[in-house]
């Protein structure tokens, strides 16, 4: 039964896929069944859909990876109501002592990636029933975009759980965890096929050669980063990784956006001087710089559609909006001491973070948890002059699930800095091409300034606290580590934040406890979180 249910969602997924693009429109199935699918390639695109409406899927929970990747990091808190439960500091505490009973609070991220896993399992095992005839080229095409969204799945759960259940085929059955290099080993052989065998056509939302390239690169980063190995799997060397990033480079397609706050809807969005309407330079969804991003719209729903970004309303203002910015539930709130990190200057402080007080906003703190001042505006809720969300005036039924901007996984400045820091020829006219956009004047390209330069490019993208820990445990958890002043309901609080608690668990999250309990005690439970 439960194949059966996991198979007929993918199969049908796109009845309720709502991102825009031609691919992933189309006329819903009746009666569509193992027995009767996967005869045609029309089949296979439609099977893929449902692998991409997966993808979109991850990001319906509450802690979905960008988010639990920023209250991991030493760019923000937990934060949330006053009165809200405690399991965002369960989180970016790395202490289960902070709510004992909060023991299942990635059961359905777990859920999300294997029910992904799933669809793009099932698809690439009935390849070999199509009948392609001398479409060869269409058949590779769909099996490299599929593995490339099963690494992508399995590089998010790897880097969460470390230990995870590896599966490739389309199995019920109860498997037990892998070692991680089994893990990485499966992703590296999957991205190095999408690499190979992709499209080098950039369509929106769809996985091309140079969006598998450079994911290669960040996998390495990371896996030779934190295990301290000299290649990626004993397939993929520094050079490598290095190659493709260049070429993704030499491409053509891609380069960096004018002007850094236009990359993000509410910085680049202000009330018209008559107060009536919202005026934008927003550069738009799938800009020069959009490498890769998981696709969003409004036509979320309470029956199970969900193409919405709906972990954004998560990290918004906590139920209060000030045009350009919409309400949500207060988590993900700044540390100061990002904001004060800045250089002078620096074009991505204030495309970056709404600073509460220095915008002059009469924010009420008696409702917030860990109140700070600052909080993202790179991915926040929009609000229209007279406070009503933006998505619900377009007709969405919720500003709750219904936000509709981009996750944007990979963008070109990433793509730059990674170049520059495996070694490029023209690593130091990367490094100062990044820099230079956010209006700063050259510096030297030394490890540190690397690493500095990507904590203020990539804030709130989900990418700071894996470049923390891929520099070693010892120096993530010296960064996370706090005992800072903040606000709970508007009293003077402290947030601590022990270094030995990351240490303790290597920097990994817990695994559900519901799915340790179905797996009879297959699963075990990581270190620190027992």
């Amino acid at each position: 039964m439960k194949k059966l249910i996991t198979y007929t969602v993918a199969a049908i997924a796109v009845i309720s896929s709502g991102c825009s693009e031609d691919f992933l429109d189309s006329q819903p199935l009746t009666q569509v069944t193992e027995a009767n699918f996967y005869k045609t390639a029309d089949d296979a695109q439609l099977a893929l859909v449902g692998c991409y409406d997966g993808l979109q899927r991850l990001n319906s929970v509450w802690n979905a990876f960008p988010v639990t990747s920023e209250w991991l990091s030493d760019n923000c808190f937990g934060a949330m109501g006053y009165s809200d439960g405690y399991g965002q500091q369960v989180i970016d505490e790395f202490d289960p002592t902070r709510s004992p009973g909060d023991v299942n609070l990635f059961d359905g991220n777990w859920s999300a990636y294997y029910q992904g896993i799933f669809r793009v399992n099932m698809l690439l095992s009935k390849l070999d029933d199509i009948a392609w005839g001398d479409n060869v080229s269409l058949r590779n095409s769909i099996e490299a975009e599929a593995r490339f969204l099963r690494a992508y799945f399995y590089f998010d759960l790897v880097r969460l759980f470390e230990k995870v259940p590896l599966i490739t085929e389309p199995t019920i059955e109860n498997v037990p965890q892998s070692e991680p290099d089994a893990v990485y080993d499966l992703i590296t052989e999957d991205l190095m096929f999408a690499a190979a065998n992709a499209s080098e056509e950039v369509t929106p939302g769809r996985v091309n050669k140079w969006v598998a390239k450079s994911l290669i690169a960040r996998v390495f980063l990371f896996y030779t980063g934190y295990y301290q190995k000299a290649d990626l799997a004993g397939k993929v060397t520094k050079a490598d990784a290095l190659n493709g990033l260049e070429e993704v480079i030499q491409s053509g397609h891609y380069g960096l956006v004018a002007e850094f706050k236009n990359l993000w809807p509410a910085a680049s969005t202000s009330v018209s001087d008559d107060g009536t309407a919202l005026q934008t330079t927003y550069a738009g969804k799938d800009n020069v710089e959009t490498v890769f991003a998981i696709k969003h719209n409004i036509t979320s729903n309470w029956n199970g559609n969900a193409d919405g970004n709906h972990w954004l309303v998560m990290i918004s203002l906590r139920v209060q909006s000030f045009p350009p910015y919409g309400k949500g539930w207060g988590g993900a709130t700044v540390s100061k001491g990002l904001y004060d990190a800045f250089e002078p200057g620096d074009a991505r402080r204030d495309a970056s973070v709404i600073a509460i007080q220095e915008e002059g906003l009469a924010f009420d703190v008696k409702d917030q948890r860990e109140y700070t001042g600052y909080s993202n505006k790179k991915y926040t809720n929009i609000a229209n002059p007279d406070g009503q969300d933006v998505s619900e005036a377009n007709g969405g039924v919720s500003f709750q699930i219904s936000q509709y901007q981009d996750y944007v996984v990979m963008r070109y400045a990433d793509v730059l800095l990674m170049a520059a820091e495996l070694g490029s020829a023209n690593a130091q006219d990367y490094f100062d091409e990044v820099r230079a956009r956010a209006g700063l004047t050259a510096k030297a390209l030394t490890p540190a300034s690397l690493m500095e330069e990507r904590r203020f490019e990539f804030a709130f993208e989900g990418i700071r606290y894996w470049d923390l820990l891929r520099q070693g445990l010892q120096t993530a958890a010296t960064a996370v580590a706090t005992n800072v002043e903040v606000m709970n309901g508007g009293s003077p609080a402290t947030k601590t934040i022990k270094a030995e608690n990351l240490m303790k668990t290597r920097g990994f999250q817990q695994i559900p406890n519901s799915q340790i309990t179905l797996s009879g005690g297959v699963l075990k439970q990581n270190p620190g979180w027992e």
